[in-house]
């Protein structure tokens, strides 16, 4: 059985361990190498994770199923103040996709955001990442925006922003 856990500074590793694993083999046709290097740094380093946590507030959840980590999701509720849950992350072990583990983690901050008198949550997908638009759009996301943001380096995130009306 899957669990879904909140988790502290201690497991912040864990998360880091999962985007390095995820990330190559998501990003591998729609990034550069120096692109997913640059990123990964940039937002999985242990330092920016801390500062995600710490400074940002974003909540961090892990899932687990017989003491193996699969994968994790952070958001923020109420973002800037409104009545939206914002997820910053969402990855699986590519080995372990199609188990159930994205729905899980998206079901469980579906139900925190509720708890919090949220009533949409959105998240940021690359446009061209199509196996992840098709999943969000089978759970019932529909493309809200589109977006193009600078990240440095000469890298840009080119976005979709997808949003789900929780019912």
């Amino acid at each position: 059985m899957i669990a879904i856990t909140k988790i502290n500074e201690d497991l912040l590793h864990e998360v880091r361990d999962i985007a390095l694993k995820t990330w190559p083999k998501t990003f591998a046709h729609i990034l550069s190498p120096d692109q997913i290097d640059y990123m990964l740094d940039w937002m999985y380093h242990l330092d920016a994770l801390r500062s995600q946590l710490f400074e940002k507030n974003h909540v961090f959840l892990l899932a687990e199923e017989n003491s193996k980590y699969l994968g994790f999701a952070s958001y923020v509720v109420n973002h800037e103040e409104t009545n939206k849950t914002k997820i910053h992350k969402i990855y699986i072990l590519p080995e372990t996709q199609g188990k159930g583990v994205g729905k899980k983690l998206l079901q469980a901050v579906s139900e925190i955001a509720l708890l919090n008198g949220d009533t949409h949550l959105f998240l940021n997908v690359n446009k061209y990442n199509q196996k992840a638009i098709d999943f969000y759009s089978h759970l019932g996301f529909y493309e809200a925006a589109q977006e193009v943001i600078d990240i440095g380096n000469g890298f840009v995130m080119d976005d979709v922003v997808m949003e789900l009306k929780l019912t």
